[in-house]
C-alpha cells in the first residue's frame, strides 16, 4: 500500500476498548476496531505519532490495550510519509542557536496527528547526534511558521540562550521580512495594516475584531504587480498567528493558494499547492555573544516558478 497519501478522511477517530478486545496489540486493535484502518496503515499512523492511548500519545505498536481505555486516532490532510530536515537546510549553527531554512509542508511543532516529521522532532534528532546518550537537547521554540510557509527560522538550543532570544521576539526587536504573492494589485504601493486579531471558533481562522483580540501590525511594499497578482515585501512588526494571511485577505488581496482565507488555488495555467508565503529575512542580536546577525534565504522552487510565470523574472525579489 502506498502511504504517501491515504484515502481516510482527515479527522479524529475515537474508540473504547471492550472486554473481548483487551490484550491485543495497539496496531491490531485499531485495525479490528474499524474497517477504515488496515494493520499496516495503523502501524504507520502510530509511528507518525497520530495515536493517543488513554489520553497520551504513544508510538509503540506493541502497546497492549486494556478494557475501558480510550484510543484516539488523529488523521490530518498531509502525506503520511514524514518530511526530513536535510543538512543543506541548516543555515547556521553554534552552541546556542540554530537557523533553519524551513521547507513548505513541514509543521513547526508537533500536532495531535503527528510528531515525526515536524521541525521540532527533526531538530531533536539532529541535536541528539552530537550529545551524550544521557543528555537531551534543549530547544527553545521562540518562532513559528505555518506548515505551508517556507523560509528562515531561528531556535535557541541552549538554556542560556532561551530567555534573551524570547525577549527579543516579545519586545519586537527582531526584524522579520517576508515575500508574498497576493491576488490583484493593492491601491497603495506601500502601507501599514493595523488591527486586533482574534480566532473565530467556528472556522479556526483569524479575523480582525473591534473589541478584544491582539494588536497586529503588518507593513508592506509592492515589488512587482500585474492585473491579477502582485509580489509584496512584508515587514512583520508583530507575529500573530496567520497575521499576514488574515490581513491581506481582509484587504481584498488574499495570498495565492491560501484557500482557507479566500485565495485562489489556480490562476490561468498555474496551480498552487500552498499559500505563496516565504520568510525571506531574519535579523536579530545573538542572545549570548550580542553580535548582530542577519540571514536571508531565496524563495524555494515552487515560489520562484510562480514569480517567473507571472512577472517574467526574479528581479522583484527583496535583497
Amino acid at each position: 500500500m502506498n502511504f504517501s497519501k491515504t484515502l481516510i478522511s482527515p479527522g479524529v477517530y475515537r474508540f473504547v476498548v471492550n472486554d473481548e478486545q483487551a490484550g491485543q496489540r495497539l496496531d491490531q486493535y485499531i485495525s479490528s476496531a474499524s474497517d477504515k484502518f488496515t494493520r499496516g496503515l495503523a502501524k504507520k499512523i502510530i509511528d507518525l505519532g497520530g495515536v493517543h492511548y488513554a489520553g497520551r500519545r504513544t508510538r509503540r505498536c506493541s502497546q497492549v490495550v486494556a478494557s475501558g481505555e480510550s484510543v484516539e486516532v488523529f488523521v490530518d490532510d498531509s502525506p503520511l510519509q514524514p518530511m526530513d530536515l536535510s543538512e543543506e537546510q541548516i543555515i547556521y549553527r553554534d552552541q546556542d542557536i540554530i537557523v533553519i531554512n524551513k521547507p513548505a509542508g513541514m509543521p513547526t511543532q508537533p500536532t495531535p496527528s503527528r510528531y515525526q516529521g515536524t521541525l521540532f522532532a527533526e531538530l531533536q534528532m539532529l541535536l541528539n547526534k552530537s550529545l551524550r546518550k544521557d543528555l537531551r537537547p534543549s530547544i527553545g521554540m521562540v518562532q513559528r511558521l505555518d506548515r505551508d510557509t517556507s523560509g528562515v527560522m531561528v531556535f535557541s538550543i541552549h538554556k542560556r540562550a532561551h530567555k534573551k532570544l524570547t525577549e527579543q521576539f516579545r519586545s519586537k526587536k527582531i526584524d522579520k521580512q517576508y515575500l508574498a504573492l497576493i491576488s490583484g494589485q493593492p491601491e497603495e504601493s506601500s502601507g501599514v495594516i493595523i488591527s486586533h486579531l482574534a480566532k473565530r471558533r467556528s472556522t479556526n481562522l483569524m479575523v480582525s475584531v473591534m473589541k478584544g483580540g491582539k494588536y497586529a501590525e503588518t507593513r508592506y511594499r509592492t515589488l512587482q504587480s500585474g492585473v491579477e497578482a502582485s509580489l509584496v515585501e512584508i515587514q512583520l512588526v508583530t507575529g500573530r498567528s496567520h497575521q499576514i494571511r488574515a490581513h491581506f485577505s481582509e484587504k481584498g488581496h488574499p495570498l495565492l493558494g491560501d484557500a482557507a482565507y479566500g485565495g485562489k488555488r489556480s490562476l490561468n495555467d498555474l496551480t498552487f499547492s500552498r499559500q505563496m508565503l516565504h520568510a525571506t529575512k531574519l535579523s536579530f542580536v545573538h542572545p549570548v555573544t550580542n553580535r548582530e546577525m542577519s540571514f536571508e534565504v531565496s524563495p524555494p522552487m515552487d515560489f520562484a516558478n510562480v514569480m517567473v510565470s507571472l512577472f517574467g523574472s526574479l528581479n522583484g525579489q527583496a535583497g
